[in-house]
């Protein structure tokens, strides 16, 4: 995990929690996912890479289910200082099992590029387990050149039981193949458990 190790180094949590709330104080909407999470109207989620909880929270306000998971004991305790009343579970991915399914399952803010690279495929099967009959697995995150391509991500979802929904080029849901999108740098990929 490199790349997340250098990232989360580099990162003060009482800093990165105020450039949402800056976000907000500037008029412009720090729940982009949670609009989006929102739109398939599940009763629950899964916020698989929770971070620091600001998804989950804001779709618990909402009133869905919703329980988190992140391996970072750090951002897990800044979550559940906020939220006390939602589950958060310290876990991996890659062997994730909580013994239920979710309506949604979101992997929002590259987690999934933070993975090893030789764990990226169990870490989407670990997400993909938990994702409902007629439910979607919603992932956001940066496309680079040292991280993976999205043909392989979406590789992962389909050998995980998953079909392709949708690729969007931001939470807002522009399409990513419309020609203003489609050499873009971001994609929010959807697929669904049939």
């Amino acid at each position: 995990m490199s790349n997340w190790n250098e990232w989360r180094a580099q990162v003060d949590l009482d800093d990165y929690e105020a450039r949402w709330q800056q976000m907000a104080d500037d008029g412009a909407n720090p729940h982009g996912e949670a609009d989006l999470i929102d739109r398939f109207t599940p009763s629950s989620v899964l916020d698989a890479g929770c971070g620091t909880g600001r998804v989950g929270i804001e779709l618990a306000r909402r009133g869905i289910n919703v329980v988190g998971t992140d391996l970072d004991a750090d951002m897990l305790a800044y979550a559940r200082s906020k939220a006390p009343q939602i589950d958060w579970i310290q876990a991996d991915l890659v062997d994730l099992d909580l013994g239920r399914v979710f309506d949604v399952v979101a992997l929002a803010g590259n987690v999934i590029p933070y993975v090893e690279p030789r764990d990226r495929p169990a870490a989407v099967t670990g997400a993909a387990r938990h994702v409902a009959i007629g439910g979607h697995l919603i992932a956001g995150f940066t496309l680079r050149a040292d991280w993976f391509p999205l043909a392989d991500y979406d590789q992962w979802c389909t050998e995980a039981g998953l079909q392709l929904v949708a690729h969007h080029a931001t939470w807002a849901a522009y399409d990513y193949t419309d020609g203003d999108y489609d050499d873009g740098d971001y994609v929010v990929a959807v697929h669904r458990r049939p």
